[in-house]
């Protein structure tokens, strides 16, 4: 009860080999529907508000500038997996173009070279890559992966992901809605060049770090402080849900700028909300800046770890993301090659080891973004990034709790009591699992934070409902609040 959020994460980043891990963070969602990242200098129990078991989710907090320069081969696929996750929620918008360009890698990295005995005619078509999807554009995706990426590995295909992934005007947003002075809708968001505003289907504001002098914020109300050329002083001003959404804005935007801007960690200072610093709220950035990180990467030398990009564990994210967990003691559901023949049709995708969800029938028939633009120009403030109105929230994709949590639960009832050290890791199984899930954990975490009672619904509040295998008969329809 008393382990601080640092011992939590740093168990985590043992469990998956990942030496990378400052960009990386632990997020979780209230009972209020309100996300939060875990603080590493605070007590776990004591920042999450619901009961146990505890849910909580391992995410890219701070994007790479540039992810292709990752030293290792871990990092760089736990990154894929973040950034395809952001495309397949509508955070990642790009054209149609890219967007069948990316899919594709996604097939190559996850289903290998084109075979027309596995793979029949409209192969494609049977993966949500994104919100909503077109005929045209699948037949874009199948003919790029066909023709285009024959020989490529795995690594390969996801080092040309990310390659592309990185030059599109939304990389690396996660956004927050918000409202302007004048009412109108927009989704504010930090990203490793500055601060961006996106609203409609436009990129109405582009701020870079070295322009933003002040962040603020006063019950609801968001203040960005500018300075431009020639003195030029802006007072950007947007309106937040909730208060603690509007501190959670806050609290991004100071932990972002700190990891950007910073030439090294000792710089950090504490930041008060107000202008008066005994009013307010106070909040210190306590990690380390990109500087900093990329100055330690350089230095890492070790064999790479080996990286299994399938298993049969079914991730909280995607109804049929699949990875394997590191822990001896949890019974492995049994592994099936992927092997598909044109007699076993397309359903049998459903079934084989990729991580890319499969589409449900409920899922939307149009995908009709079209970039016109490129983060190229800097200078440029407004930006069309999209025939379509950037709304992420449109995404129907739930997070299902999986069905494996419940060994997972007898596994922590079994452990719960008994320290889980960095030390008896090292007697598990010695296999890096490929997944971001804080879930494949399972028992180990929930043993940390005094687990108890059953996992039929997420304490976080972004879910309660029937199991997974319930979920899929009846369709993924059911829009929720995204971690």
């Amino acid at each position: 009860r008393d382990a601080k959020g640092q011992y939590l994460f740093d168990l985590l980043c043992h469990h998956l080999n990942l030496l990378e891990k400052d960009y990386f963070g632990i997020r979780f969602v209230d009972p209020d529907k309100q996300r939060h990242w875990l603080e590493f200098t605070k007590s776990v129990v004591k920042q999450l508000r619901s009961q146990p078991p505890f849910t909580m989710c391992f995410r890219v907090k701070f994007y790479p500038a540039d992810p292709a320069a990752l030293k290792e081969e871990i990092t760089r696929y736990l990154v894929f997996l973040q950034i395809k996750r952001d495309l397949y929620h509508g955070r990642l918008l790009c054209k149609t173009s890219d967007a069948a360009l990316l899919a594709a890698y996604i097939l190559q990295a996850e289903i290998g070279d084109y075979d027309s005995g596995k793979h029949p005619e409209g192969y494609s078509s049977k993966f949500q890559f994104f919100p909503k999807h077109s005929e045209k554009l699948e037949r874009k995706i199948a003919e790029i992966h066909k023709t285009e990426l024959s020989g490529q590995t795995p690594a390969t295909s996801e080092l040309n992901f990310l390659r592309k992934a990185q030059t599109l005007e939304t990389y690396g947003v996660d956004p927050h809605p918000c409202k302007d002075v004048s009412g109108n809708a927009a989704f504010l968001a930090f990203t490793p060049f500055g601060f961006v505003v996106l609203q409609g289907n436009k990129r109405v504001h582009f701020i870079k770090w070295n322009e933003v002098t002040k962040l603020k914020f006063e019950g609801k109300t968001f203040y960005l402080y500018v300075s431009q050329k020639e003195e030029k002083k802006i007072i950007l001003t947007y309106f937040a849900p909730t208060p603690e959404a509007c501190k959670h804005l806050w609290k991004c935007g100071i932990e972002n700028q700190a990891f950007y801007k910073l030439e090294k960690s000792s710089q950090v200072r504490t930041v008060s909300s107000s202008n008066l610093f005994f009013k307010g709220s106070r909040f210190r950035y306590s990690g380390r800046v990109a500087k900093e990180v990329m100055e330690s990467s350089a230095k890492i030398k070790r064999e790479p770890p080996e990286i299994h990009r399938a298993g049969m564990v079914p991730s909280r994210s995607c109804p049929s993301i699949t990875h394997g967990p590191r822990l001896s003691s949890v019974p492995r559901t049994r592994r099936r090659a992927v092997h598909i023949s044109i007699m076993e049709g397309l359903e049998s995708l459903r079934d084989s080891a990729h991580s890319t969800p499969v589409r449900s029938s409920s899922h939307g028939d149009t995908f009709l973004p079209h970039v016109r633009s490129s983060r190229t120009d800097s200078n440029e403030r407004v930006a069309v990034i999209a025939d379509e109105a950037y709304s992420p929230a449109d995404s129907v994709l739930p997070t299902p709790v999986a069905e494996h949590s419940l060994e997972l639960m007898l596994l922590s009832r079994q452990i719960n009591g008994a320290t889980c050290s960095i030390e008896e890791e090292k007697e598990s199984e010695v296999s890096t699992p490929t997944a971001t899930e804080v879930e494949a954990l399972g028992g180990e975490l929930r043993a940390l934070c005094q687990g108890h009672g059953g996992p039929e619904e997420e304490q976080s509040g972004h879910l309660k409902g029937p199991p997974l295998q319930q979920q899929q008969q009846q369709g993924w329809g059911k829009s929720v609040p995204l971690v």
